[in-house]
């Protein structure tokens, strides 16, 4: 192990913090001798004993790990808010709108699927179809009289016209396809 790291270090110069993990599982007055025995092997910049089981220590290895990260150059201008495209970002708001207003009553096999996204200037016409793998699911989705469907509908157009700075016209179907979590071609199709 220590070789291993001894390489990659030769290679590119870097700080290396050594975690011991599962401690919870030995005795405090064992774990000291063991942490002077791996200490005694290499220059470690830290070593930080943790349990990821109970926790302990977890602050305290996020907060060195931070404290030694350097700042990379930025990915993106300070302008670009995603990388995603306004089509992916129109389904996920659709989505998040609808586990939002449904809470548990419809469980999370809920996908949204972008059948057409046109722009025409200052407009975006989008309709999309909520894909539930349960009738009871759609009833519940469209709520009586449709007043879930149109308030899902509303809150997602509206952040929508906020996030894409257009006039957004949206339809929003639903439909049941049974088991389309188990689908290949349906997940691809989903983009998952």
């Amino acid at each position: 192990m220590i070789d291993h790291v001894k390489g990659a270090i030769r290679k590119r110069p870097r700080p290396v913090i050594l975690v011991l993990n599962k401690v919870d599982l030995v005795n405090k007055l064992k774990l000291l001798p063991v942490m002077e025995n791996y200490a005694r092997l290499y220059a470690w910049t830290d070593v930080v004993p943790v349990s990821a089981e109970t926790g302990d220590n977890v602050d305290r290895l996020l907060s060195v790990t931070v404290a030694h990260l350097s700042e990379g150059d930025a990915a993106y201008d300070a302008e670009t808010v995603t990388d995603q495209s306004m089509r992916t970002l129109a389904a996920e708001i659709v989505r998040e709108k609808i586990l939002h207003q449904t809470y548990e009553e419809v469980p999370y096999s809920v996908a949204v699927e972008v059948d057409e996204f046109v722009e025409e200037g200052k407009l975006a016409r989008i309709s999309v179809t909520v894909l539930v793998e349960r009738e009871s699911h759609k009833a519940i989705l469209i709520g009586k009289h449709g007043e879930r469907l149109k308030s899902v509908g509303t809150d997602a157009r509206r952040e929508m016209e906020q996030i894409f700075g257009m006039k957004v016209f949206l339809q929003v179907w639903v439909k049941v396809r049974e088991a389309w979590r188990e689908d290949e071609h349906a997940l691809t199709e989903l983009g998952y």
